[in-house]
């Protein structure tokens, strides 16, 4: 995936790598699945539900239930999870100020970061 001939060329092997915003669209695309929302409860606790995300203008616009209403009102700092589409691969992460209207979630990308674990023998690290 990202920065592999180069990586290949300096035989390193990047466990995070930043998404420019303007790319993201285009980095989407590339995960067959759909992304985790992860909001933060009253209580301190992670709330992460599978969301369908779709643009509109420069914004996700995501389905919300109730409680992940309630958790972006009160606190709009979000993230936005794509898992790898292989073991090993790399999540895409995003994080994003929400804004709740309606049933849906409007989440505004602030930051973007292609990241997987390092390999367990220490490379990548």
């Amino acid at each position: 995936m990202a920065g592999d001939p180069v990586d290949a060329a300096l035989g390193t092997d990047p466990v995070s790598i930043g998404v420019p915003l303007d790319d993201l669209r285009r980095r989407i695309d590339e995960f067959p699945t759909d992304a985790y929302l992860l909001t933060v409860g009253d209580d301190g606790r992670p709330h992460s539900v599978a969301v369908s995300v779709r643009w509109v203008r420069d914004e996700f616009v995501v389905p919300a239930g109730r409680t992940t209403l309630a958790n972006a009102r009160a606190r709009p700092l979000v993230v936005l999870l794509w898992p790898p589409p292989e073991r090993g691969g790399f999540s895409l992460i995003v994080d994003a100020e929400a804004r709740g209207d309606g049933d849906t979630v409007a989440l505004r990308p602030t930051n973007a970061v292609l990241h997987r674990a390092p390999d367990p023998s220490g490379e990548g690290v």
